[in-house]
């Protein structure tokens, strides 16, 4: 279910960095160029392969303009933010024996 998840959001996100790419009139050759890849690999970025690397969907990202959205990656992290709360709580505890 998880590996479901995650490619169905790497698909989301290649359909997004396709879609920009056309909004910019810049062809795939040119954009793998800039970014310093092959055509293949903006292929798979694009269609939100899981074995390209992050590094190469930076480089995309950057030739369109786009490489602070990464700086968004789990900016709200509301789930990890109620865990670290629940661990906060401190309970006092009694004091020692002597």
């Amino acid at each position: 279910m998880l590996q479901y998840k995650t490619n169905k959001i790497l698909k989301e996100l290649g359909e997004n960095i396709k879609l920009a790419r056309l909004r910019r009139k810049l062809s795939a050759q040119q954009v793998a160029e800039r970014a310093g890849i092959v055509r293949r690999t903006l292929y798979d970025i694009e269609r939100g392969r899981p074995n390209v690397s992050i590094g190469n969907y930076a480089q995309v990202l950057s030739v369109l303009g786009l490489e602070n959205e990464l700086l968004n990656v789990a900016k709200d992290d509301l789930l990890g933010r109620k865990l670290q709360d629940v661990k906060l709580i401190v309970k006092e505890r009694a004091p020692k024996r002597k």
